[in-house]
């Protein structure tokens, strides 16, 4: 998409903005408006009637870029926070910012205020609110951008976590245009930005079904096989069904080990981790059945010798054991840069037989393992699974595997 060039241009003196056109103002949001804390509440805090509070969880998952108390359900405060907590009370046209991320890709989250209600803004947010007659859904927009963000990105420190301060966000720059501009700005944005939301929900469906169908083509390949002409037996399994009469239906513990991590005083901390050496490797590194360096934890080599169990070897599959259970993917030296690594307190070790890597992890996403799964998991609140469970997973193996994966 292209759009008319501006008669004249100069330079913003933003790095990250480059220029702009000559009778755009360019102002930190210190000279814009103000900044001040939202309520330093916890979760035990909030009820279910009362007065809507955005917290910052909310900001950086549920409601990105904009909410409407008048529309979308959130958990309240006692509406006596009106007389004793008004200064976190936000009103249409405010900023919601989370004040800490784990990535910096969440530095800079913030939401929008669209809807009338009373509405509180709470713990780890910080609340913006204009003073100028700049357009606040304009400014909505400027907040977004790869420019601001990269700004804010640029100021912020951390390993693990990154803290957005207020006088970080003071010092984030904005571009003004006129008025008149600045209303036919966000008017396009918002019917342009309406139009990519549909298409992408659209394909999110599409993505969906394929996701099924996937799903459906690997059950069938691991449990019936490529040759549909070969004779079939009862495996005597539920949810297995009939398999081809040569292959066998063996517990995971027969064909792998399972092993897991080490849960002992000597168990990283928070204070251990550092930015290069051995890699941590947690759930949060397992993305569509693989693993990704994104965001990856490290202990130094030191830590990794003190540890007896829970270490890593190229091939090995790691899987997901606590809160979002069944997850499984390779450790890959490759993708992660380390022949060896740790795994963290939700995870278990799955060493295969050799050759059998990639077909034992074909076998996780199929149909009759989610199913074992579902369950043999224990916990009411937190699922988890045990070495044993884990162990009695039942696959089915052909007796001569005839493709490589």
């Amino acid at each position: 998409m292209t759009f008319p060039a501006y008669p004249d241009y100069r330079d913003s003196g933003v790095e990250w903005l480059g220029v702009v056109p000559e009778h755009w103002g360019v102002k930190p949001l210190r000279y814009l408006g103000r900044f001040r804390k939202g309520l330093t509440i916890t979760k035990a805090d909030l009820t279910d009637t009362g007065i809507p509070c955005l917290n910052y969880g909310e900001v950086h998952s549920l409601y990105p870029f904009e909410v409407n108390q008048d529309i979308q359900v959130l958990k309240c405060v006692p509406a006596e926070y009106l007389e004793t907590e008004s200064s976190s009370c936000i009103s249409y046209g405010d900023f919601v910012f989370a004040d800490t991320s784990e990535d910096l890709e969440g530095v800079g989250n913030f939401t929008h205020v669209s809807g009338s209600e009373p509405l509180f803004a709470g713990y780890h947010t910080i609340i913006y609110s204009l003073d100028s007659d700049v357009s606040s859904r304009f400014l909505a927009y400027c907040l977004e951008s790869f420019a601001f963000r990269t700004q804010l990105r640029m100021g912020v420190k951390g390993v693990k976590v990154f803290s957005v301060t207020q006088e970080i966000l003071r010092g984030g720059i904005a571009w003004i245009p006129t008025t008149a501009e600045q209303t036919q700005i966000a008017r396009f944005l918002d019917h342009e930005t309406a139009r990519i939301d549909a298409l992408i929900k659209e394909q999110q469906r599409l993505i969906e079904l394929l996701k099924e169908k996937r799903q459906a083509v690997i059950s069938h390949a691991v449990t019936k096989g490529l040759d549909h002409t070969v004779p079939m037996k009862n495996s005597d399994v539920k949810w297995l069904g009939e398999v081809p009469a040569h292959w066998e239906v063996k517990p995971l513990r027969y064909v792998s080990t399972m092993i897991d991590g080490d849960r002992s005083s000597a168990y990283p901390s928070e204070g251990d981790l550092v930015g290069e050496g051995i890699p941590f490797v947690s759930s949060k590194n397992i993305v569509g059945y693989k693993l990704t360096d994104k965001n990856l934890n490290f202990i130094t080599p030191e830590k990794f010798n003190s540890l007896s169990r829970g270490k890593l070897c190229d091939g090995d599959l790691v899987i997901t054991v606590r809160g979002t259970i069944g997850h499984v993917a390779v450790f890959d030296s490759a993708v992660i840069g380390n022949k060896t690594g740790f795994i963290n307190a939700q995870m278990m070790i799955i060493r295969p037989d050799v050759g059998l890597t990639e077909y034992i992890r074909l076998c996780s996403e199929s149909y009759f393992w989610q199913k074992q799964l579902d369950v043999a998991a224990y916990g009411s609140t937190v699922k988890q699974l045990s070495n044993p469970i884990v162990g009695g997973l039942v696959i089915a193996l052909p007796l001569e595997l005839k493709y490589h994966f």
